[in-house]
């Protein structure tokens, strides 16, 4: 067994006890494996071991890891901040995009998304810790930008997603995503049918897990240190 295919067991045992412990079906919970910086073998050996799913952050990164890996049936998420100038390459090869956080933007990916291939998944980014330093909108103007993506006919908005300011403490992890969840109920209440929470990542997925995410974004955990 290859290490990425011990660490991909290792992480969905604990994501199964995460589960388990949040009252929670396992089956519930998908795993995206962020495989930014990681080169294509190492992709190949983690759809080897039964991922199928990868989040990436850099387009042309993504792009030469797709034509590499042709012969994969894999799902690409992008998970990164999107440019404008890099929206038609995203709506022309991602099946999800989990960053969208302007409407400019999602103008641009609906516009751009080829009729050939079904809607684009995608989920807003809250800024839900209110750093400067992130992307994402501020968790107050989430409903009227969520109402505005619904309309689009290229779009699917799913969801919600947000990188939390890190914690080492397991409760200080939990109220950020506790937040975000809140709010997803809240948008829920206004007729959006929203079915995704995209949160947790290597440190905090279990926190996560009890929290009500349905994607949590994986890298390190599977792939090793950057």
């Amino acid at each position: 067994m290859t290490a990425i295919a011990s660490n991909l067991q290792a992480v969905k045992s604990a994501i199964a006890k995460a589960a388990h412990l949040a009252h929670r079906q396992e089956e519930n919970i998908a795993l995206l494996a962020v495989s930014k910086t990681f080169p294509s073998t190492a992709i190949r050996l983690a759809y080897e071991a039964g991922q199928t799913a990868f989040g990436e952050n850099y387009v042309q990164e993504a792009l030469d890891k797709m034509a590499e890996l042709g012969d994969l049936p894999l799902e690409w998420h992008f998970i990164g901040p999107i440019q404008s100038n890099k929206t038609r390459l995203i709506a022309e090869n991602f099946a999800w995009v989990h960053s969208v956080d302007r409407l400019k933007i999602a103008e641009r990916l609906s516009a751009q998304r080829p009729q050939t291939l079904p809607p684009l998944n995608i989920c807003i980014q809250v800024n839900i810790s209110n750093e400067d330093s992130k992307s994402g909108i501020p968790a107050e103007e989430t409903l009227k930008l969520a109402l505005e993506l619904a309309k689009f006919p290229r779009l699917k908005l799913r969801g919600l997603m947000a990188i939390p300011a890190p914690s080492e403490k397991f409760e200080a992890q939990r109220q950020p995503l506790a937040c975000l969840h809140e709010l997803m109920l809240q948008l829920q209440t206004h007729g959006l049918e929203l079915d995704t929470l995209s949160m947790g990542m290597s440190h905090d997925f279990e926190a996560a897990i009890m929290e009500g995410a349905t994607i949590v974004r994986i890298g390190s955990a599977i792939f090793g240190e950057r």
